[in-house]
């Protein structure tokens, strides 16, 4: 749905990115309390052009995070539920041939959505979840020799359960390296929890929320991302390291180029959306758990005495020097 300028308050916020993505912030919040940090990181993938693996136990409300952001945003949203039985072709769409035509006519799938969930994604087999590649990656499906171009923007947001293994597909490195970040909700804080049961008491408050923004105006954050002024310093801090990653003596197999990638634009995005028109090393440090955790495999050894991910990464902090502006340099 497409707002009104009224709507939009093009007066007043439109050329102020900020006002307007603390707006979807707090509407978010309207539904999942306590969880802005959460919200802002989908929406730094949103506005990088990247998907979001959301990894935590059941019922903390990773499927409604999706549902409320998508309502908030303006956006088309479909939901995918991973089944081992699931084809790609119900991912993806099927050509049928209708006999009045004599030709075959596509049926799109449920991937053809701006906001696609695909919930416990790892509950379904390999070839299934192969078919989510090549849309994540180029924007596009192709089915029977026919590409078609998804909707724009485009997101996966993935669940799973990091708990309850039996009969699952664990995702395997390349497609884990198509996600842009992994996150995770946690449980609310005994407060946030209280003010979750006194407003579903009588309801649930997704009934009610309202669009906060549309199409054109995510297209045109879009693009004031990329205006984002990184330092040459930053850049280089940034490769920095994932090199480091992978030459720790605990990484079996370390950060990918497509991750320091990945590190550049949700550092790019994340100072955006809190105001900044450049970016800072501190941006970088906050999203390197974030994304380079999943695209990290650890030795055998290391993992057998105990090492995780994050003890590598904050080795990895610790041994990269942070760069310090320049006098003269723009910060």
């Amino acid at each position: 749905m497409k707002l009104t300028d009224e709507q939009r308050l093009v007066d007043t916020n439109y050329d102020k990115p900020y006002a307007l993505l603390q707006q979807v912030v707090a509407n978010v919040e309207k539904v999942i309390v306590g969880k802005s940090e959460a919200v802002h990181y989908c929406l730094v993938a949103l506005l990088s052009g990247g998907h979001v693996l959301l990894e935590d136990v059941p019922g903390v409300g990773k499927t409604m995070l999706v549902r409320t952001l998508a309502k908030s945003l303006g956006c088309s949203f479909k939901r995918i539920q991973f089944t081992p039985d699931l084809l790609p072709s119900d991912v993806t769409g099927v050509s049928i041939y209708n006999q009045k035509t004599q030709e075959f006519e596509f049926r799109p799938g449920p991937i053809m959505a701006n906001i696609v969930l695909a919930d416990e994604i790892n509950r379904t087999s390999p070839k299934t979840q192969s078919a989510l590649l090549e849309a994540m990656e180029e924007g596009n499906i192709t089915v029977d020799g026919v590409t078609h171009v998804l909707h724009k923007p485009f997101m996966v947001l993935a669940t799973q359960n990091p708990i309850e293994y039996e009969g699952t597909f664990p995702l395997p490195e390349a497609q884990l390296d198509r996600f842009l970040l992994k996150i995770s909700l946690g449980y609310p804080s005994m407060r946030d929890e209280i003010d979750i049961l006194s407003r579903q008491e009588k309801g649930h408050p997704i009934e009610q929320l309202e669009q906060v923004l549309d199409l054109e105006t995510i297209q045109y954050l879009k693009e004031a991302v990329q205006e984002v002024y990184v330092e040459p310093s930053v850049r280089e801090y940034i490769v920095k390291v994932a090199t480091a990653t992978r030459e720790n003596r605990n990484v079996y197999l370390g950060a990918s180029p497509r991750g320091s990638i990945a590190l550049l634009k949700a550092s790019m995005a994340l100072a955006f959306i809190l105001g900044r028109d450049f970016v800072v090393p501190d941006d970088v440090k906050r999203l390197v758990p974030l994304t380079f955790g999943h695209r990290i495999i650890l030795k055998s050894e290391a993992r057998l005495s105990g090492v995780t991910v994050q003890d590598v990464l904050q080795d990895v902090m610790r041994s990269v020097p942070v760069p310090i502006a320049r006098d003269g340099e723009r910060r």
